[in-house]
């Protein structure tokens, strides 16, 4: 296995349509997904679809992929 190579994930929470919309420029790949996890596994599966047009030389199971997600903060719900 080669050396693990990070690619990230950029998503932010857009709160009109109630989705989180990603990209990753490295593959390149973008998704809306209703959750963090969907969004992740929706931009995994274009990655390593992509992965061997983009980086012939990468193996696929040295690929790691994280998430840096901005979303505006929440006030704490009265009790």
């Amino acid at each position: 296995m080669q050396k693990p190579v990070i690619f990230t994930i950029s998503a932010t929470w857009d709160a009109e349509a109630s989705v989180w919309t990603g990209h990753c420029d490295d593959i390149p790949a973008a998704a809306d997904a209703a959750t963090l996890d969907e969004l992740l596994a929706r931009i995994s599966a274009m990655a390593l679809d992509l992965l061997p047009d983009n980086h012939p030389d990468l193996d696929p199971a040295s690929l790691f992929l994280q998430i840096t997600a901005l979303r505006e903060a929440e006030p704490a719900a009265a009790a």
